[in-house]
């Protein structure tokens, strides 16, 4: 079963209060599952990672061999595509649990699109962020 998993994370401030958001649908496009998952404090770039992690968990957890995720944040999908390097010390754990999570699916592909195309798991961040106030 193939997944399409829009991802995102946030922090309110840089580094302040984080979140992580995941809309799960199908090929079709009907939504299975969304998730958000408060991550302490963090930075955005962490926040991102911490999306994706929570995408890719509930995934597995709703038995997706095949995935592809849609974030916002050019930096993650490039990283995680090899084509950047992990600089940042706290990333490269969360780099490493990125890849070693997506090498458990037969195969994967993450990308990243504008904003605005990544609006309800954004809208997930931000309500779990205020929801914590």
């Amino acid at each position: 079963m193939k997944l399409i998993i829009h991802v995102d994370g946030g922090s309110r401030g840089n580094p302040g209060p984080a979140a992580a958001g995941a809309v799960l649908s199908t090929v079709d496009g009907d939504v299975v599952d969304e998730a958000t998952e408060l991550l302490g404090e963090a930075t955005n770039n962490v926040a991102e990672y911490g999306g994706l992690l929570l995408g890719l968990r509930r995934a597995r957890e709703l038995g997706a061999d095949e995935v592809e995720v849609i974030n916002d944040s050019e930096l993650i999908a490039k990283q995680v595509n090899g084509a950047y390097k992990v600089k940042h010390a706290a990333m490269k754990p969360l780099h490493r649990e990125a890849l070693d999570a997506l090498a458990g699916f037969t195969s994967w592909t993450i990308r990243s699109v504008p904003r605005a195309q990544n609006a309800d798991a954004d809208a997930l961040v931000n309500q779990a962020l205020d929801a914590a106030r």
